[in-house]
């Protein structure tokens, strides 16, 4: 997985570049989970490395990068940027579209959070789809109202690896910049809980999330992060190259 070196105000600005104005680009939310997909899949690699910017959001990514050697690594929260972005709509023309949410409550919620949160937000487009796969009428009915709308930077939160390949799949029909957001609205509508910061500085929002959902994510965890740090300490201590 190609994760870029960078802190949040540089991501922000790679994310609102002008010159991409009316271009489309994605970016991937990188953490632990993503990366052992990306491990595993040749398909879902290249859908991730083909992104414009893939952000070190999970601790361990950014313990990695450290220990990797790019001094200047900082972890970079998904739903920190999703944030900081409706703050700037709030104060300038960014138009902030919602693709995504467990359901269509969940999604009315989350448009309440924000326009409270950040009076003045332009939130143009939201749409919840349905779990089953859109047809290519009901696809094409979205990429136009997306378009129609004005979009500058739209929030996709169907989880991963789902909407890393959603993203991929439009980005040459959606003219605006896509940010796979995973559960953050499901944070913001306060249907799940974050860890405290304190379990989140030591990389255990994993271990929070896992006590609060065992039956969906044990599989997960405990799949995935051993083998993680299998890998890595390949990487790091024995210098092993993974192609």
């Amino acid at each position: 997985m190609d994760t870029h070196v960078l802190g949040i105000e540089n991501a922000i600005d790679k994310i609102i570049d002008p010159d991409l104005n009316g271009y489309s680009t994605y970016v991937c939310v990188s953490n632990v989970h993503m990366c052992m997909e990306v491990f595993d899949s040749t398909e879902f690699r290249k859908v991730v490395n083909s992104a414009d910017l893939v952000i070190p959001d999970g601790r361990p990514i950014f313990w990695a990068q450290k220990l990797l050697g790019a001094k200047d690594a900082q972890q970079v929260r998904g739903q920190d940027i999703m944030m900081a972005l409706c703050q700037k709509s709030a104060e300038s023309e960014l138009k902030i579209g919602l693709y995504g949410g467990s359901s269509d409550m969940v999604l009315e919620q989350v448009k309440d959070q924000l326009n409270r949160t950040y009076p003045g937000i332009k939130l143009v487009y939201s749409y919840s789809p349905p779990f089953r796969a859109l047809s290519p009428d009901e696809d094409a009915a979205v990429v136009t109202e997306i378009n129609n709308a004005g979009v500058d930077v739209l929030f996709v939160g169907i989880g991963c690896p789902k909407q890393e390949y959603w993203m991929a799949e439009h980005k040459d029909r959606l003219r605006c910049v896509m940010l796979g957001v995973g559960a953050a609205y499901d944070f913001i509508a306060g249907s799940k809980k974050h860890a405290p910061r304190w379990m989140q500085k030591f990389g255990l929002e994993w271990l929070f999330r896992l006590v609060s959902e065992p039956k969906r994510l044990w599989k997960r965890y405990l799949k995935q992060n051993p083998r993680f740090i299998y890998y890595f300490l390949q990487q790091w201590l024995l210098g092993k190259k993974f192609n």
